[in-house]
């Protein structure tokens, strides 16, 4: 064997050897869900739907067995966890606290993305907590053109926010879904519709955006005002009722050099 040839199957062996290690990780059980309190400091969700709530340590996940999906995901993000620097592992894994639930596999060859309900980049301020960023119960079917497009411009906002104005956050995300809608693989629900809703923890600021998810999937580009709508049709359309500060106020998105929530 040529060293060149050598030198190449080495490090494909050593890449095949690495990628396998990063996935092999091992899970925690979930944490009992009061623990979650802080993922849901103004009350838990309420739904119409069986959910079964399942905490981990960076988020609590409102999971619907039924549609092998998260009806809904909460989070609270501090400012000091939005710049982690854990690198990204893809360590996508089904979630081994359920039973017959989502798979990886569940999407090959679909087109959609494993869209995550908190994103990789909000937890990877830990090493376990980012590999929990990748079970299975906190994706959902996205199409690329929503993934990694106005979608992870949102989620890139959210971590600016809290990082410019040094306050915590407490976001809601999750699909607008029915009984009519496509599923992929062993019965994983398509939602027609996403939506996250943001509430700056300090100033009780909150608003609401909602992205339509129909086919041909166009893009959206990015301007997020287009998408805002108050919380009340949010909640109405996924079938939820969120819980808010007392003095809550819904508040517009500017776009004036910098991203801001203001009155």
């Amino acid at each position: 064997m040529k060293p060149l040839q050598y030198l190449s199957s080495s490090l494909a062996a050593i890449a095949i050897f690495s990628s396998s290690t990063v996935l092999a990780w091992t899970q925690r059980p979930p944490e009992p869900v009061a623990q979650c309190q802080v993922h849901s400091p103004y009350g838990f969700a309420q739904s119409s739907r069986q959910i079964q709530a399942i905490c981990r340590q960076g988020y609590l996940v409102g999971y619907d067995a039924a549609a092998k999906i998260p009806e809904y995901v909460a989070y609270t993000l501090l400012p000091q966890n939005a710049l982690g620097c854990v690198a990204r592992t893809n360590a996508f894994t089904a979630d081994q606290s359920i039973t017959n639930g989502p798979r990886p596999d569940d999407y090959a060859a679909t087109g959609y993305d494993k869209g995550h309900g908190v994103p990789d980049g909000d937890l990877s301020w830990d090493v376990q907590v980012e590999f929990e960023s990748f079970l299975m119960t906190n994706m959902l079917p996205q199409a690329g053109s929503l993934n990694r497009g106005i979608w992870k411009l949102l989620e890139t906002s959210v971590r600016g926010w809290a990082v410019q104005m040094n306050q915590p956050y407490t976001i809601y995300v999750g699909g607008i879904y029915n009984a009519q809608d496509k599923k992929i693989g062993t019965g994983v629900v398509v939602p027609h519709a996403y939506y996250k809703i943001v509430i700056n923890n300090q100033t009780s600021a909150v608003a609401g955006w909602m992205f339509p998810h129909t086919p041909p999937y166009p893009n959206l580009g990015n301007d997020l005002t287009k998408f805002r709508l108050p919380i009340g049709q949010i909640e109405q359309q996924a079938g939820i009722k969120f819980h808010f500060p007392a003095n809550a106020k819904e508040y517009s998105l500017v776009v004036n050099g910098r991203l801001t929530l203001v009155h």
